[in-house]
């Protein structure tokens, strides 16, 4: 056998053995992923909820806006509330997907169903929770939801958590700087 028939050999039984080990990594990682940041921000509840219930104003704080300056936006129902809908489709970083709020208790929480359906499609849930915290109020922003196998095998590689919660600690960054204005 040459030497070069070796070596061919060799890296394919390295691929075959990566492969292997990531597609069991990927089994062990949970069924379900959750990603939470928080900030405490310089204004009362009052102040900053409208500007996460009201999807309109969303886009003034939001990280995701600045993904993708051509992105298409659209608005479904209400403006702010239970039924709001905000839509969007965007290059390969903003993807395309919609929210909807769910849930929402006045100067306490939004809950909102986040589906994207390009680049892939999930189906996620988003909660921002306000909280006093002296003369201030702690936002805490999380988004949890299930992980079927293929998206493990991402998770294998990717850390979601870095990932995104970058994208969140940005954003309340951001909502904290327009609601002490």
């Amino acid at each position: 056998m040459t030497m070069l028939k070796k070596i061919l050999i060799g890296a394919a039984g390295l691929v075959a053995l990566t492969i292997v080990v990531v597609l069991i990594l990927a089994a062990m990682k949970p069924d379900e992923f959750r990603v939470e940041r928080s900030a405490t921000i310089n204004a009362s509840a009052d102040k900053i909820f409208p500007l996460i219930n009201d999807l309109h104003a969303f886009g003034t704080w939001s990280p995701y806006e600045k993904m993708d300056p051509s992105m298409v936006r659209r608005y479904e129902g209400p403006s702010s509330d239970v039924g709001a809908v905000y839509g969007w489709s965007g290059n390969g970083n903003a993807g395309e997907g919609q929210m909807e709020i769910a849930e929402s208790v006045p100067d306490e929480k939004v809950l909102m169903k986040l589906d994207f359906s390009k680049p892939f499609e999930a189906h996620n849930m988003v909660n921002f929770s306000l909280a006093p915290d002296g003369d201030a109020t702690k936002v805490t922003w999380t988004m949890y939801g299930p992980v079927t196998f293929l998206p493990k095998i991402m998770h294998v590689i990717f850390d979601m958590d870095k990932m995104v919660g970058g994208q969140f600690e940005e954003g309340l960054q951001n909502l904290k700087a327009v609601a002490e204005k």
